[in-house]
């Protein structure tokens, strides 16, 4: 942990200087209480830092949110083991995980599932549907569909071989466009108020206006079909791992968790908006996963419950090199090295997924041991990403 001012408290080991800059600017906010706690994963973001907690007094940012609203994992332990999947290839798993679910950008449901349709109802009968409908109206489609960018689907083995289903995602194209619109809202309110910020992506919504409000209700909505999309495609990845192995699949153990959102919380005395953007919920005994990149390790942690860390704690590697950097610096090749043993579709479309392209995920693990710890470490045998 490293004290970089009054407002801001940082347990990044790797960190470079305009990422440190960004950081400040947040934390200049004067509605920041009582400071800004900087995650080892943060990185350059839109506005706000990448792996910043933000408890806010009475405002909100929305840009500090994400335009990913809820973005986070789900993990399901099954009651398989290694050699219950590695006696042969894992091509057709990979192949039935990317048949059930729709991967890659703008690609969505054609069919209902009806495990969908029950969710689609609760989101159909939750506050800010008015919203999604207006600005996205086929988010109905969406819902149990994995995008692509870092989002991913693996199956995973942890120290004691057992099997897990993991997988990455958000509140796709409905959850950007409430979000987009919000910041939006949020920018020409600052301007009709002659607010001077820092960057006009800091805009925030204050407590109280009628804005504020409708930000809030959508967020939510926006956080829920999130967490539903979620247990959506997991139901779909367990059905695929059952039919490739020819037996139901058992959940022994399940963590669903957003990383890019905003709760009210008590802290340091003072009832708070806690923004979470790239960090999780590391209350004491909760539940938290923690992906590293394509080829790497990811965890299950247990919270610790940190005070001065807002009781958070990282969300994954963090980049240190953009896509763009990253696709003029690695090649293919380089990829395929990083991939050896696992299962994955082989295209030069994730050169920019690279692991060479953000933090060592074991730095970022050992920066956060004051505020998790590990039960368990897992190594994927089957990756699935889209373009």
């Amino acid at each position: 942990m490293r004290k970089i001012n009054n407002r801001l408290i940082s347990w990044a080991s790797i960190i470079d200087d305009k990422t440190l800059e960004q950081a400040k600017l947040t934390a200049s906010m004067p509605f920041i209480y009582p400071h800004l706690a900087l995650m080892p994963d943060a990185h350059l973001g839109k506005g706000a830092t990448v792996g910043s907690v933000i408890p806010s007094d009475g405002a909100v940012i929305p840009a500090a949110v994400s335009v990913d609203i809820g973005c986070g994992m789900i993990a399901v332990r099954t009651q398989f083991e290694r050699a219950d999947l590695l006696d042969r290839s894992l091509e057709p798993l990979r192949q039935g995980i990317e048949k059930a679910v729709p991967v890659s950008a703008g690609v969505y449901n054609t069919d209902i599932t009806d495990t969908a349709a029950i969710r689609i109802r609760e989101l159909d009968e939750t506050r800010g549907i008015d919203t999604a409908e207006r600005l996205a109206p086929n988010w109905r489609s969406q819902l149990g569909t994995l995008g692509s960018g870092n989002h991913f689907i693996e199956i995973t083995l942890d120290e004691q071989d057992r099997v897990w289903c993991f997988l990455h995602s958000g509140s796709r194209g409905v959850g950007n466009k409430i979000a987009q619109h919000h910041i939006k809202v949020a920018k020409d309110l600052c301007k009709r108020w002659w607010i001077d910020l820092p960057d006009p992506d800091l805009a925030y919504l204050v407590e109280g206006v009628p804005e504020f409000g409708d930000y809030i209700r959508d967020l939510h909505w926006a956080q829920r079909i999130a967490y539903l999309n979620r247990e959506e495609m997991m139901d779909r990845v367990i059905d695929a791992l059952s039919d490739f192995t020819g037996k139901p699949v058992e959940a022994q153990e399940q963590i669903n968790c957003h990383h890019n959102y905003t709760e009210r919380e008590r802290h340091f005395g003072k009832e708070v908006w806690l923004s979470r953007k790239g960090a999780i919920d590391a209350a004491k005994g909760v539940g938290g996963l923690i992906p590293g990149s394509m080829g790497t390790a990811s965890y299950v942690v247990e919270g610790k419950g940190y005070a001065p860390s807002l009781n958070s704690s990282p969300h994954g590697a963090g980049r240190v090199h953009s896509r763009r950097s990253a696709r003029k610096t690695f090649t293919v090749e380089q990829l395929r090295e990083a991939m050896a043993g696992i299962e994955y579709r082989d295209t030069d479309a994730f050169i920019d997924e690279i692991p060479a392209a953000y933090k060592d995920i074991d730095v970022v693990i050992d920066d956060a041991a004051d505020l998790v710890e590990v039960k368990h470490t897992l190594h994927q045998i089957v990756n699935v990403k889209g373009d």
